[in-house]
């Protein structure tokens, strides 16, 4: 959850600046700016749905284990 706000945070950063850049009439270096920060934000994003992943595998493989613990027990 941590990765997944540094990586907003620095996309946010980043967009700002591609702003500020852009207001500056530097164009060649808004652009390079925003799409460091829309990187940013796609790896934000991948940790959200990496950590989802862990935690669903995490919640079958308990499942499975009660199931075969029920088992067990017959």
């Amino acid at each position: 959850m941590m990765t997944e706000r540094i990586w907003i945070v620095i996309a946010g950063l980043l967009v700002g600046a591609s702003a500020v850049l852009l207001w500056l009439d530097n164009l060649s270096a808004a652009f390079v700016t925003g799409t460091l920060g829309v990187v940013a934000w796609f790896l934000s994003y991948r940790s959200q749905l990496r950590a989802g992943m862990a935690d669903e595998e995490s919640k079958e493989r308990h499942d499975s284990l009660t199931d075969l613990e029920d088992t067990d027990e017959n």
